[in-house]
């Protein structure tokens, strides 16, 4: 598969982009005329730098309004173009994209262009290049990629095809079917992009919300279907225009640009089975079963409270690790884990260092580990592994947000059975009695700066066979605070929220800031009666979140609820919400260290969200119990 991104979609200097494009894995590079021209190097000195890189420059471009254009304007664009080639001989490229005409001088008409380009056409093959057309979605005379096409055709030359873009074509909700009856031969590249769905003029949506494939919402695999099919061998092309993108890591959008190309072959080759393009073998989406473990890493010091407040969520101290200063605490399905392993060279040791007291390590319930292991790592997972004891399980894992573990656990005997083969059961016959009913992890909650939401969401719907749900705006007083779930499919077994944050007044970003980082912020334990949990936790002491009278005031009002009802929600600070297809009902702990809080929650009937509608009221509750700037901690 030979993969290539335009310079234009990555940020940095020209030398930074080529070194980030290379190490994400592309072969090739589009440059864009842009970066050329405001870089201060000659056409063979840019060829050596992406030669050095083991980069070929795929495409030169754009070259702007040149078919249809009346005299003197033509010989103009003739001369242009001669200028061009020349470029690209020095550059080493072959092949240039030339846009539809959106000049208001420029002339329509199918045989008219047709007949420049066939003109055209002849003056490349002179200079050994190609030309390529691509229909602009917001073009004079030609907006669509089969009137395009229809002027390559006529042109009828060998140095002359047809480019293809998926935005320009999905934008304008143009079949991509039809792309299935353009010889594959007459196709010079295909440029990908995505872009979330919005009613806004084409131009402008274009030039700033573009993205990745499958960060969006337009069917690129549909697209892409319809190019493979066409015996199409050439190189897989990202041309991505986003204003956030801009200010961005260019190592981190090379990285996701690669996922992303790497995520929509192995899609299409499974629904494409007789493609030409040679696409990556990797096993299928995995099937994410469930949350089977968190970790914590902390200090032995600051251990006693972190299990004091486990405690008064009902969780009792079951196991301690054979080898390692690590202990297990249960409930129900839920396995919580306290490594105070601080004085090794371990990696907990090393993340207690920068972040202090954090989950920073989860485990997912998967059919294959191994395969898990094998599709993360082909789509550019960095893995992990630390060296492991006798008696050890090596437990397959990858690195994700913030650097955070996922490990990967299956019902092998030796990932099934580490729960007993590493652990020994400690005596909790005092405390089992006091469990409060909690019993799974109903999802995990990812706090991350907004520009990163993208990667991530990337990251976790091209290894696992989850659905991203709406993106929903959280109102904090310090900003806003954008919040996105990925869930399991056919059942959301595994639930996982992204909340991006922009600014560190916000009580996201606060979290971001003092905990040095991306990570963890909640986890929601799951109960089948909350109002019975609510009790049991109220007599292990446990602390909920005081939530305002006013709150209980308007949900009664707004949800039309008996009295007796909203007094028995406000008496256990219980949050309320429901939709069409059922109830939703939460309870908060206070914070604990830098802002990570556990969430308590109860579903009924086959309510799908997370309580959106009431994060806002959770968010100004933390606030107030939050610490005054400058004060000291405790």
């Amino acid at each position: 598969m030979k993969t290539s991104i335009a310079t234009v979609s990555i940020s940095g200097e020209f030398p930074e982009k080529l070194a980030a494009i290379a190490k994400a894995g592309f072969t090739g590079v589009e440059i864009f005329e842009n970066d050329f021209l405001t870089y201060d190097a000659s056409p063979r000195e840019v060829a050596r730098m992406a030669a050095d890189h083991g980069l070929d420059i795929t495409l030169f471009q754009p070259f702007r309004d040149f078919e249809g254009m009346p005299e003197p304007h033509r010989a103009r664009a003739f001369d242009r173009a001669q200028r061009k080639f020349d470029i690209m001989g020095e550059l080493g490229t072959d092949l240039i994209l030339i846009c539809s005409n959106v000049s208001p001088i420029s002339l329509g008409g199918i045989d008219r262009a047709a007949a420049d380009f066939h003109e055209l056409g002849d003056l490349a093959a002179r200079h050994g290049v190609r030309v390529g057309y691509e229909a602009l979605a917001w073009g004079r005379h030609v907006s669509d990629h089969r009137d395009a096409w229809e002027v390559v055709r006529r042109a009828d030359h060998a140095n002359v095809g047809i480019i293809l873009d998926s935005f320009h074509t999905l934008s304008r909700k143009i079949d991509p079917n039809s792309i299935r009856s353009i010889p594959g031969d007459k196709i010079f590249i295909v440029q990908l992009a995505d872009a979330p769905l919005f009613d806004m003029d084409l131009l402008y949506w274009s030039r700033h919300f573009r993205n990745m494939p499958g960060e969006g919402d337009l069917p690129v695999v549909d697209f892409m279907r319809a190019v493979a099919a066409t015996g199409y061998t050439g190189p897989l092309s990202l041309e991505i225009f986003n204003d956030q993108f801009r200010g961005g890591s260019a190592r981190a959008l090379a990285e996701d640009g690669h996922r992303s190309l790497v995520y929509i072959m192995d899609q299409v080759r499974r629904l494409e089975p007789d493609i030409a393009i040679t696409a990556p073998d990797m096993p299928d989406r995995i099937h994410a079963q469930g949350v089977e473990f968190v970790e914590f890493t902390t200090a032995a010091e600051d251990k006693d409270d972190l299990a004091a407040l486990l405690s008064t969520l009902g969780f009792s101290r079951s196991a301690r690790h054979r080898n390692r200063d690590v202990d297990l605490y249960t409930q129900g399905d839920i396995r919580i884990v306290i490594n105070t392993d601080t004085d090794s060279d371990s990696f907990a040791s090393a993340s207690y260092s920068v972040h202090g007291t954090n989950a920073y390590a989860f485990g997912i319930k998967v059919e294959n580990a191994a395969d898990a292991l094998k599709r993360a790592a082909a789509l550019g997972a960095p893995t992990f592994a630390e060296p492991r004891q006798p008696g050890e399980a090596a437990v397959p894992a990858i690195q994700g947000v913030g650097n955070g573990v996922v490990y990967f656990l299956d019902d092998t005997p030796a990932l099934s059975g580490i729960w007993n083969n590493e652990f020994v059961a400690v005596d909790t016959k005092s405390d089992t009695a006091a469990s409060a009913g909690l019993t799974r992890i109903d999802h995990l909650a990812q706090t991350t700066r907004y520009d990163e939401m993208l990667t991530w969401l990337l990251f976790y719907t091209s290894i696992f066979s989850t659905r991203r749900t709406p993106m929903v705006d959280v109102v904090d007083p310090g900003g806003l605070v954008r919040s996105q779930a990925i869930e399991s499919v056919p059942e959301p077994a595994f639930r996982l929220t992204m909340n991006g944050a922009d600014s560190r007044k916000t009580f996201a970003g606060k979290f971001l800031a003092e905990g040095f980082g991306t990570s963890i912020q909640h986890i929601a334990l799951a109960t089948n009666d909350i109002f019975t949990t609510a009790k049991q936790l109220e007599a292990r002491g446990f602390q909920a979140l005081p939530i305002s009278r006013n709150y209980y005031d308007d949900l009664e009002a707004r949800f039309g609820l008996e009295p007796e009802f909203s007094d028995a929600l406000r008496a256990a600070s219980i949050l309320y919400d429901r939709d069409d297809n059922g109830e939703y009902f939460q309870i908060y702990s206070r914070t604990f260290g830098e802002g990570f809080f556990f969430e308590i929650v109860e579903r009924r009937g086959a309510y799908a969200g997370y309580g959106a509608m009431n994060a806002p009221f959770r968010i100004a509750a933390q606030r107030r119990l939050l610490r005054p700037e400058g004060m000291p901690k405790s």
